[in-house]
């Protein structure tokens, strides 16, 4: 079973003037990893598609009606991490075993794609980001241990971490889709900061690996205009071009980052300076 949501773009002047409840519901996603079910959520940034599929038994994908295609990758690519247990994810009858924090890159053009488990009382839970292809790249798995690896922060400023770069140029050729994960360290909580935005591309994070009865607090918005979401595991955040990313736990978690827009330079931002932030 699929079910998908929409979300209309949404300008900076507007969201100032949101109340929590808004902006949850224009940003957050939080009807991920339903069990035996392919959910998504259609935004009008880039056209981005986030969502999930957890099959106890096979699911497979198929078109939604806002891409008024024959089927779903007919002019998208796909990435997915697998953040469950092992599972695998057959591509025109290839198939790809994912285990826990792998990857996998799926091109444009492809029409069959099914989502299995290994073990159907221990599912898989597929973390799914789409964007429009222009063309067709070659469908390519990457593990963990295959990541372009970068080590950021410090312990002292509370971000040391591990940015796991995984579908990105350099390790997987795509037409506009990146996708990687962030670690952090023990004792660490904060991502992302010094903030950041970039206009020439939007972004949405899945934040994961938060212990229980912990939570992270999503920074978002123009940079003098801040607002927040308060986070729990295996939710979703919409990111705009205007506006920031950052958060910070009450414990140390993951989080995955997925981004498309103008351009393929992972180093395309505008840093904020952190007094400047308001």
């Amino acid at each position: 079973m699929t079910k998908y949501s929409s979300r209309y773009a949404s300008s900076p002047e507007a969201v100032k003037q949101y109340d929590t409840q808004q902006l949850r519901n224009e940003f957050l996603i939080d009807d991920l990893m339903q069990e035996n079910e392919i959910v998504l959520t259609y935004s009008h940034y880039d056209r981005y598609i986030a969502g999930s599929a957890v099959p106890v038994k096979d699911l497979t994908l198929e078109s939604i009606d806002p891409l008024k295609a024959g089927y779903f990758l007919e002019r998208r690519e796909m990435g997915i991490i697998n953040v469950g247990a092992s599972g695998s994810v057959i591509v025109e009858g290839t198939s790809y075993e994912l285990d826990f924090k792998d990857a996998l890159y799926i091109g444009s053009g492809n029409k069959e794609v099914i989502f299995k488990s290994a073990d159907s009382k221990n599912p898989a839970k597929f973390y799914i980001n789409s964007a429009p292809a222009h063309t067709h790249y070659p469908t390519v798995k990457v593990s963990l241990e295959q990541a372009n690896k970068l080590q950021l922060g410090t312990m002292e400023t509370a971000n040391h971490r591990t940015v796991n770069q995984m579908i990105i140029g350099g390790v997987v050729t795509t037409c506009q889709l990146q996708m990687g994960m962030t670690e952090l360290r023990p004792g660490s909580v904060w991502n992302t900061m010094p903030a950041h935005v970039h206009d020439r591309r939007m972004e949405v994070y899945f934040y994961l690996d938060i212990p229980e009865n912990q939570a992270v607090c999503h920074f978002m918005g123009q940079p003098q205009e801040t607002r927040h979401i308060w986070m729990n595991n295996h939710q979703a955040v919409i990111s705009p071009p205007w506006s920031i990313h950052s958060g910070s736990g009450t414990s140390n978690y993951t989080f995955i980052w997925g981004m498309a827009g103008e351009n393929l330079d992972y180093g395309d931002m505008d840093v904020c300076k952190i007094t400047d932030l308001r």
